[in-house]
């Protein structure tokens, strides 16, 4: 009774023009924990920018770099390794606690000298060249790089280096009067931020509830309050789309489309999203020693077909780990991943492989379309005779010595080479560190050119032997860029952002309307 008065009231609301203050998201996944600093899941992506700032933001509806004032009202470069910033005043935390520099310090320094293992593995895959951030006075603070740093202010810009509260968070655990990892474990489940949503109900894994936070220090959020809900099978979300307990659904596969579009109340959103899902290969794994096995997998995959019969066409798929939105970085000419069944077979030959079962993990649920990709390729491989079995688990498996082959994505954290390949795949990234794929030194010279230039004929050159040593020892396939849709009712005018990482639901002002 209470679900239905809640829809009823919404909807007397949208039919008489008033403005909606109430919505409900049913998602696929809701997250486990809620911490910017060690999260950079697809699901936790969802979450963070209602609810907290970073010092510099940026124009949204567009890739292009146009920096924005967020917590940091200007910014300048002291020296080539030295950036001082100019704090807002009279920001909030949703706890009440007004912000100074020794927030903004604690939140920078826990991540740049990162103690507590989950942020120095964030630290490690994006933030390795700064060193620490320094207070200067109450709403001055300097951050001091390890060399020349020509991304500067895209990096200060990632939601791990989000600001929250010093006093507050070392006093959830232990000694007040220090950070302990403990005041880490608790944050993630008692968020608080500087948003213009504050987080007031949080199940793990369930739900969340934000509510409007009117100590705001922008302009004020539209909505007063949405619920999320785990929903994890499609057709539980688009029944809920349909009978109204939820007002937005996302994860929508190209098949479903039809069946909400076909009802006059509601509508989808959808595009490409600026994400790769991939087939992540252990070449540590005997089996998959040798990389002619790996080149064969990778060959024996058609992926167009993939394409056409799970997303309707509406995937992109790359020749390269490259996207348009890399801007001069863009190099659709590199050919690092192809269709060649008869190559295959030669390789698998060459290889000597045994017909040894070569097992591929996957979730039932978690990527869209994720477990009937894995079917496909399975079956593609047995075309060229190779050994396949799909596991369904949902269980993250990337970091066992006995993986073999699961799907995974790839998202573009930011409009860079950097920001998406080399997230993943740079030495001692994550997919190095979960130890299931090898980089050498002159991999490493050829990540350190690419990653420090200023020049960008020198950065593509570089980025072009790196995709060639990908091409020869592989140890991932890109499959495609999917096609996400989101499902809503007719009368919400919204709408996912292309400047945003992947699945973000901004619902700040100006970002979401009703007719």
């Amino acid at each position: 009774m209470k679900k239905l008065f809640a829809t009823t009231a919404l909807a007397s609301l949208l039919a008489t023009g008033a403005l909606a203050t109430e919505l409900t998201v049913g998602v696929a996944h809701v997250t486990g924990y809620m911490d910017p600093g060690r999260d950079h899941s697809n699901v936790g992506s969802q979450v963070y920018y209602n609810a907290f700032d970073t010092l510099i933001d940026r124009d949204h509806t567009t890739t292009d770099a146009k920096w924005v004032p967020a917590l940091a009202t200007e910014w300048h470069l002291v020296e080539p390794t030295v950036m001082e910033l100019k704090l807002r005043e009279g920001v909030k935390f949703h706890n009440g606690d007004s912000m100074t520099a020794d927030d903004v310090v604690f939140s920078l320094n826990r991540m740049l000298q990162a103690t507590f293992v989950p942020y120095q593995v964030r630290a490690r895959d994006r933030l390795g060249n700064f060193e620490r951030a320094e207070k200067v006075d109450d709403y001055t603070i300097r951050v001091y790089a390890k060399r020349e740093e020509p991304l500067w202010e895209t990096l200060l810009s990632l939601q791990q280096i989000m600001i929250i509260p010093q006093k507050y968070t070392m006093a959830l655990a232990g000694d007040p009067n220090k950070a302990e990892d403990d005041d880490y474990e608790a944050f993630k489940l008692k968020p608080v931020g500087t948003g213009p949503y504050k987080v007031s109900e949080f199940v793990p894994e369930n739900y969340f509830v934000w509510e409007r936070f009117d100590d705001f220090w922008g302009e004020k959020a539209p909505l007063d309050k949405v619920t999320v809900k785990q929903m994890p099978e499609t057709a539980s979300r688009v029944t809920a789309l349909k009978t109204g307990e939820a007002d937005i659904i996302n994860n929508i596969a190209p098949d479903q489309l039809p069946m909400i579009e076909a009802d006059a109340n509601l509508k989808t959103e959808g595009y490409a999203t600026p994400l790769f899902h991939v087939m992540i290969m252990n070449e540590n794994n005997p089996v998959l020693k040798d990389p002619r096995i790996r080149q064969a997998m990778s060959l024996a995959v058609d992926r167009k077909t993939l394409n056409e019969a799970l997303w309707q066409g509406k995937a992109i798929v790359p020749n390269s780990h490259t996207m348009k939105e890399f801007g001069e970085l863009y190099m659709p000419e590199l050919n690092t991943f192809e269709y060649n069944p008869e190559k295959a077979k030669q390789l698998l030959k060459d290889a000597g492989y045994d017909g040894s079962e070569i097992v591929f993990d996957t979730s039932a649920t978690y990527y869209t379309n994720g477990f009937l990709a894995a079917q496909a390729i399975v079956e593609m491989w047995g075309e060229v005779g190779i050994n396949g079995r799909v596991n369904t688990t949902d269980e993250w498996t990337g970091n066992k010595p006995e993986l073999m082959v699961r799907n995974w994505s790839n998202p573009m954290y930011f409009a860079d080479p950097f920001g998406c390949f080399g997230v993943m795949w740079a030495p001692n990234g994550p997919s190095e560190s979960e130890g299931r794929y090898n980089t050498n030194e002159d991999f490493a010279k050829s990540w350190e050119k690419f990653r420090f230039s200023t020049d960008v004929a020198d950065r593509k050159a570089a980025y072009a032997d790196l995709m060639e040593r990908i091409k020869q020892d592989p140890p991932f396939l890109l499959l495609y860029r999917p096609f996400e849709s989101w499902g809503m009712k007719k009368s919400i005018n919204w709408a996912p952002k292309v400047g945003h990482i992947p699945y973000v639901l901004d619902f700040r002002a100006g970002s979401i309307s009703f007719n």
